[in-house]
């Protein structure tokens, strides 16, 4: 199958470069690395399967890339959730316009299929944990808005032009290759001051955190949804099911949480910092305008389909603090 993976060379989409790649697809990277680095994706260079294009889905034509193509992987978005209260335009434009771009594009070359990143955050501040897929969205911050827009859009068009989608709404995805994520901060304000540590908020926000590798895991189970005909090869599979359903929601996380405070002790710990850093706290329930403290996803539709967690929160940081120091 001759698949797109918009954001291809940033840090998930590049596990899911890899995943598809290994399973033999014809894989078309499209990335302005933004927010990617060419790096990730360096060993697929010069396979025959495989393509990157460095070019700007936001402003550019990218209808030509999509003729031919069978699947979208849309990841591309801008990533930084505090960004929105300073700038409100970025998540607008880099994860909404953009996204409309993607599916106008897909119009065009008759490309049915989507598999769209999203976010916990569209569930903003849930009363109900863990939060399940039917729980209302009304997002607090800028970037889960765009991100709710963005499922919007997809639905549209998905009833409308005869597409189909799956939307994964993230926990917290951490592991090797993040450049952005309390963990990173973390490693570098240490790096950079390791008498004292930086913690915003008052430590006390606490949530779900899945290793990218129980991430991707998690969106191949999704696509092997439901029992009809096999319509194409999957990523990992030789062929999956049709959905029975248009838009396909599932959420992606771990069934535990942890707090920020533990996530600082946990890094401090795999830093080997001695004495550890006096932790400093610039207080309130929130680390930023639109964070969410408290943030636990039910992830058990897919449960359901076979999906279990292989890392909790805890060693889901850990492991993601080991990768980040052996860079």
């Amino acid at each position: 199958m001759k698949i797109i993976v918009t954001g291809g060379a940033g840090f998930i989409g590049s596990h899911v470069v890899d995943r598809l790649i290994d399973a033999g697809h014809e894989i078309v990277v499209l990335d302005d690395l933004s927010a990617g680095d060419e790096r990730f994706i360096n060993p697929h260079v010069g396979k025959q399967n495989f393509q990157f294009h460095k070019v700007d889905i936001l402003h550019e034509d990218i209808s030509p890339f999509f003729d031919g193509v069978e699947e979208v992987w849309h990841l591309a978005a801008n990533p930084e959730v505090r960004i929105g209260a300073a700038d409100t335009r970025v998540h607008l434009e880099q994860n909404v316009i953009a996204t409309y771009n993607v599916l106008e594009a897909m119009r065009k070359n008759n490309v049915r299929r989507m598999i769209f990143t999203s976010t916990s955050t569209v569930y903003g501040d849930a009363d109900k944990l863990p939060t399940p897929e039917e729980y209302p969205t009304i997002p607090v911050s800028l970037y889960g808005a765009s991100k709710l827009a963005c499922e919007a859009f997809i639905a549209a068009y998905c009833h409308t032009f005869d597409m189909r989608a799956w939307i994964y709404r993230f926990a917290n995805v951490v592991g090797r290759r993040s450049s952005h994520g309390v963990i990173y901060d973390f490693i570098n304000k240490i790096r950079n001051n390791p008498e004292e540590l930086e913690i915003l908020g008052d430590g006390n926000q606490t949530k779900s955190y899945i290793y990218v590798d129980d991430c991707i895991d998690a969106m191949v189970a999704g696509l092997n949804e439901n029992e009809s005909a096999n319509v194409g090869a999957g990523a990992g599979v030789e062929g999956y099911p049709a959905a029975k359903n248009r838009v396909n929601v599932f959420n992606i996380g771990t069934d535990d949480m942890t707090t920020v405070k533990r996530i600082a002790e946990i890094v401090c710990e795999e830093m080997r910092v001695s004495p550890k850093p006096k932790l400093r706290f610039t207080g309130g329930k929130r680390g930023w305008k639109g964070d969410v403290p408290i943030m636990l996803l039910d992830a058990s539709k897919l449960n359901e389909l076979g999906w279990k967690q292989k890392y909790n929160s805890e060693e889901a940081v850990r492991k993601a603090a080991e990768d980040l120091l052996e860079v």
